[in-house]
């Protein structure tokens, strides 16, 4: 019998077919590997601390080792499948993820596992824009909305289990099984792809790629982050921070330079001209910066002050998720009707007061009476502002280019979420092995979280200065609502047709 994708080609696929179902089960399990990894290693970060006997700053670069070059690289990566083929190049990413991923569990040190980390990123962002430019590629316009639904409630269900699979191998087996358990994932979802998803490019995607823009800002990020994180620890006055924050300052300046002189820019500085768009993504930098470093902080607050175990810690948030499927399209809808700003104004109000409630965390650790409401409150804030910021971006950009305008705020989001864990611990007095001594990290993760609150109450004070008008259409907050997650803004590329 002929393989499926023989007889089926790019855009021909139907949702309620056996070919379809596989192109979704490839992405999901290509896309959930990443969304996995990213959860669990942050409830992993206090063991592998102890092991390699790490201070504040080794933590820093576990994390951002792998945001810094998912969020230099993710726009490459779009551009990389849209010329050389979004199956191939998602392919290359899943094989680089698990090769990565191998390297991080048998890390012997701390060193190797951070670099490993940076190479994960790399897989991250080569996997991340096809996995979602796939789908788009290969369902019937009139199957698109379903595939990415489906898409979604998957992603969300894994997001959901992976803290319960992810804090059971950490407590009861060893922390490097989260990384080895990308392997099989990958080998699944490589066979899969091979033999059922179409291969398909952009007709439109034609001159040189622009690699000095991803270079340049790639350099930028590192710069920038490596002296934020090292500056606590070596001194801000050390030649070392010095000369890495003036080689990051000089990165970015000259990405942003870099991008007005090349045919096809990573980042079209013309969005920039849209206060809308400004506006939008001025908010997710606050509201998503002040979640990656909350986030950062929770899991260590959790284990090494109020005693939790990884699994126990790991299910702390599961609340958010189910606030989130069954909360953020209601909220798109309503923006439709009424507008974001109200929402996109006091979403992050209401996230920063679920922030503040997790200075009740204490030693005693009480989940219903310390962290449920905390939680609670926290994803009620979140429902009510992610999916009609998602809507604002893509009404800020012309219907052709909404997937370059949703692509632009998920790198403002992981770009906010890398610069909030390299400030934010030093910001709250939380250097060395402060982890390791629960009262002076819990005073440290106090003072943090209300840092964090305020930078999203700033962001909702953002929005009521900057954002107007409707969300632009009810299929536009249709197709926003349709995936959201916690650690960057929804990602719609594939909703719009023909782009």
């Amino acid at each position: 019998m002929a393989t499926d994708r023989v007889t089926k080609t790019a855009g021909d696929l139907s949702y309620a077919t056996g070919p379809g179902r596989w192109v979704i089960a490839a992405t999901v399990m290509g896309s959930g590997m990443a969304s996995l990894d990213a959860t669990v290693v942050g409830i992993a970060l206090p063991t592998i601390g102890r092991r390699f006997h790490s201070g504040v700053a080794g933590l820093q670069w576990v994390v951002s080792a792998y945001l810094l070059t998912l969020a230099g690289l993710l726009l490459l990566g779009g551009a990389l499948g849209d010329r050389y083929g979004r199956r191939r190049v998602f392919i290359i990413g899943v094989v680089w993820f698990a090769a990565a991923s191998m390297a991080c569990g048998l890390a012997p040190n701390g060193a190797v596992l951070i670099a490993g980390r940076a190479l994960q990123g790399v897989g991250g962002a080569l996997l991340a824009p096809g996995s979602l430019a796939i789908l788009q590629a290969s369902f019937r316009a009139d199957d698109r909305s379903r595939a990415i639904g489906a898409w979604s409630g998957f992603g969300g269900l894994a997001t959901a289990i992976g803290p319960f699979v992810g804090g059971y191998l950490i407590g009861s087996v060893s922390w490097r099984l989260i990384f080895f358990i990308n392997v099989p994932l990958a080998v699944a979802v490589v066979a899969i792809s091979a033999r059922h998803v179409p291969e398909s490019h952009d007709p439109h995607s034609i001159g040189r790629i622009d690699l000095l823009g991803a270079s340049l800002a790639t350099v930028g990020l590192v710069g920038v982050t490596f002296g934020l994180i090292e500056g606590p620890t070596r001194g801000w006055s050390s030649s070392v921070v010095l000369v890495a924050l003036l080689a990051g300052g000089a990165g970015v300046v000259s990405f942003v330079v870099a991008e007005t002189r090349v045919h096809a820019p990573l980042l079209p500085l013309e969005f920039f001209r849209s206060g809308q768009f400004d506006g939008a993504n001025a908010v997710t930098f606050a509201v998503y910066g002040a979640l990656g470093g909350a986030l950062f902080l929770l899991p260590i607050q959790l284990i090494q002050v109020a005693h939790y175990s990884p699994i126990e810690a790991g299910a702390a948030l599961l609340p958010v998720t189910f606030i989130m499927l069954v909360f953020s399209a209601r909220s798109g809808a309503l923006a439709a009707r009424i507008g974001p700003r109200l929402q996109m104004t006091a979403g992050p109000v209401v996230v920063a007061a679920g922030l503040a409630l997790l200075t009740r965390v204490t030693a005693s650790g009480g989940y219903l009476g310390e962290v449920l409401p905390a939680v609670l409150v926290f994803g009620a804030g979140l429902a009510l502002t992610v999916a009609p910021l998602t809507a604002t971006v893509l009404a800020a950009a012309p219907t052709d280019q909404a997937g370059v305008a949703s692509a632009i705020n998920n790198d403002v989001a992981r770009t906010a979420g890398l610069i909030a864990v390299a400030v934010l611990p030093a910001a709250a007095g939380i250097t060395g092995t402060s982890y390791l001594h629960p009262s002076a990290f819990a005073s440290g993760f106090h003072t943090a979280v209300i840092i964090a609150a305020a930078s999203c109450a700033a962001g909702g004070g953002l929005a009521a200065l900057t954002i107007r008008g409707s969300v632009g259409s009810r299929e536009k907050a249709h197709r926003a609502t349709i995936s959201c997650g916690l650690d960057a803004p929804p990602t719609v590329r594939v909703l719009e047709p023909d782009s």
